[in-house]
């Protein structure tokens, strides 16, 4: 076979290089839509050491590592995997936010702007295609090694391209899959539109689909309906329906003697003539579709369907995809899942699926959108959060058996990014930064109130100077209200500030592309209503600082309750996962939310309450709260 090569696929000793394989643990962060009954059940049979109920996974992370840690579990076991991987183009990352109007009624002057790629998006993207072809294809390559090893015996993958890129991607699967799994490649005609006389080159309408199969593959024919022009041959009925005199074709013996037995076989009076058979219209399923796809149009972008990803795909052409290469109840995966077509469609169609993304806005794009849909089964939010790190940790510092050197190393690489001067003599502060000391948060372990407490108290043992920053990966729920209590009492100015994602990425790293952002704040009233066991949650306020935000977005925002996009409750938090039991969010038909929900207690009791804000921009916000619910006397 001809081999496309390129730089990057073979390492010094001329062998390829293959993906990282780490096979890292996923961490279940939300459980969305399941009542308390199911909850109560996966706890019993998660107890007993029995196994769970399928849940479909809605998982935040970058593929490259997301893949290998899919393998133990669903290597051999993907029915079908659809993947719409990202052009030559940065656009694939960028989204259209809105802010919605304070009043539902000011609609007209509802405002929007492009979002672009976040750092860590714009680094996935400088990686993919940051030296040109061989990067993008040294980068698809190792994705489709992963994906052919997670595919069934007779699963089937559809790559989604346009024309730049799709012969070079048609040589790398020819190469992982073999040539003779190529199945075919499908046309897609996605510009409807006219377009202008004035064009001075071919215009390009189409994209192309690559369809490979393992060893085997399903093949459910799809049909649509026939034109209006060929229904109108069938002018004759009788007591069976709508029928027209049509050429016999070739029949066996048999099949003919059956027909004419059945009166739908007319011999003519001339006997050079050649029979002629009745074609009933019911009896057709249609016109069979082939790779030339025509029918189906680009997603409108005033559409209440549409979502602001400039590439999002339509419903029918996952369906298509979906119900001709998979049955009910089948596993599909998406791994560049952007607007969450594929996990909606296949929601709709009873198939099980897994869906990544690296963009947090496309996570929260995808839980909704999932949410609009009725009869939506549970399904759980995922990411590999703390092992990620973990890893980053051990890989990047020196030292990896002596976890003080290493901490120390990792401490000195964010007061660097920071831009904080390293402090000796400190157990919990350790740094400063323009007249303000610093407090690094744990590599695996949300701040927690203690990390908070302990650096107050240094500060005072310090004394001359009561600015404190903690700096953390992630903070305990309750933690932005209490230690702020807390700092207030002890007369500390406090600020939390995250600690980035793409700390983990080593390019992002050496261009600076770091920025550490001061968290929101939610106010949230609790009211309890003893006598009918009556908890009446309300928002009163949502505070963003603007460290990411354009101006003229902050100026469009009138009314705090604009920058909230969703919001949700778990009215019984164990200290486990986020169970998302109730909902209000925004939609392009219903652009208002619910302030205030109300929910009722079936015991009495003390329960532990978690409200989940998540911004127009898809950051999310929690606040804990305690509630006693008593009996009324």
């Amino acid at each position: 076979m001809t081999e496309l090569s390129w730089q990057g696929k073979y390492n010094k000793e001329g062998k390829k290089n293959a993906p990282l394989r780490i096979e890292l643990p996923f961490q279940t962060i939300e459980t969305v839509n399941e009542s308390a009954q199911e909850r109560q059940q996966i706890a019993d049979l998660f107890a007993q050491g029995k196994p769970t109920k399928w849940r479909n996974r809605l998982i935040w992370g970058d593929k490259k590592y997301v893949l290998p840690a899919l393998l133990p579990e669903f290597a051999g076991k993907i029915n079908l995997i659809y993947i719409d991987p990202p052009f030559d183009t940065g656009a694939d990352f960028s989204f259209t936010a809105k802010i919605p109007p304070h009043d539902p009624s000011e609609k007209a002057n509802t405002a929007s702007f492009v979002k672009q790629p976040s750092i860590i998006e714009q680094k996935a993207y400088r990686d993919t295609w940051g030296k040109g072809l061989d990067s993008y294809l040294q980068w698809f390559y190792e994705t489709a090694l992963l994906l052919r090893e997670l595919l069934a015996e007779d699963g089937s993958i559809y790559v989604h391209l346009d024309s730049h890129i799709g012969h070079y991607v048609k040589c790398v699967l020819d190469e992982v899959f073999g040539e003779d799994a190529f199945l075919c490649q499908i046309i897609w005609k996605r510009m409807a539109e006219n377009r202008k006389a004035t064009a001075n080159k071919w215009l390009s309408v189409d994209d192309i689909i690559l369809v490979f199969h393992k060893n085997g593959h399903i093949y459910n024919p799809i049909y649509v309906p026939y034109s209006e022009k060929y229904k109108a041959r069938f002018t004759q009925k009788d007591e069976r329906g709508y029928f027209f005199w049509d050429n016999i074709g070739t029949y066996s013996q048999e099949r003919l003697e059956r027909l004419k037995a059945d009166g739908r076989v007319k011999f003519p009076d001339n006997p050079n003539a050649k029979p002629r058979m009745k074609n009933y219209l019911h009896e057709g399923k249609g016109i069979l579709i082939d790779n030339i796809w025509t029918d189906i149009s680009p997603v409108n972008s005033q559409a209440l369907d549409a979502t602001g990803y400039p590439t999002q795909k339509p419903d029918s052409l996952l369906e298509r995809i979906i119900k001709a290469s998979s049955n009910e109840g089948d596993l599909v995966l998406d791994c560049f899942c952007g607007s969450g077509t594929t996990p909606a469609v296949a929601e709709k169609l009873n198939r099980r699926w897994i869906t990544c993304d690296l963009g947090r806005f496309a996570i929260h794009t995808t839980r909704k959108r999932l949410l609009s849909n009725p009869d939506v089964k549970p399904f759980i939010v995922q990411n590999l959060g703390k092992y990620e790190r973990q890893q980053w940790m051990s890989r990047e510092f020196t030292n990896p058996q002596d976890r003080l050197a290493q901490e120390k190393s990792y401490r000195q690489l964010i007061l660097d990014l920071y831009h904080a001067d390293k402090i000796d003599g400190y157990t919990w502060l350790h740094g400063v930064k323009k007249g303000r000391m610093v407090h690094i948060g744990s590599i695996d372990a949300p701040v927690a109130f203690g990390d908070v407490k302990n650096s107050v108290q240094e500060l005072w043992k310090k004394g001359g100077n009561n600015n404190l920053d903690i700096l953390g990966w992630e903070f305990a729920f309750e933690l932005n209200e209490t230690a702020r209590q807390f700092a207030a009492a002890n007369k500390v100015d406090l600020k939390f500030k995250k600690i980035p994602r793409e700390m983990l990425e080593k390019r992002a790293v050496d261009q600076g592309d770091i920025s550490f952002f001061e968290l929101a704040a939610l106010d949230v009233t609790a009211k309890v209503n003893k006598k009918h066991q009556r908890l009446t949650l309300t928002l009163n306020n949502f505070i963003v600082l603007p460290d990411d935000i354009p101006k003229d977005v902050m100026q469009a925002i009138t009314h705090w309750s604009q920058w909230i996009d969703y919001w949700a409750v778990d009215f019984n938090y164990h200290d486990d996962t986020f169970h998302n039991e109730w909902q209000s969010y925004r939609t392009k038909k219903k652009q208002d939310i619910d302030l205030s929900v109300a929910h009722y207690y079936q015991e009495k009791g003390t329960y532990t309450v978690v409200v989940k804000v998540i911004d127009i921009l898809g950051n999310d916000t929690t606040k804990l709260l305690d509630i006693v619910v008593a009996a009324h006397h």
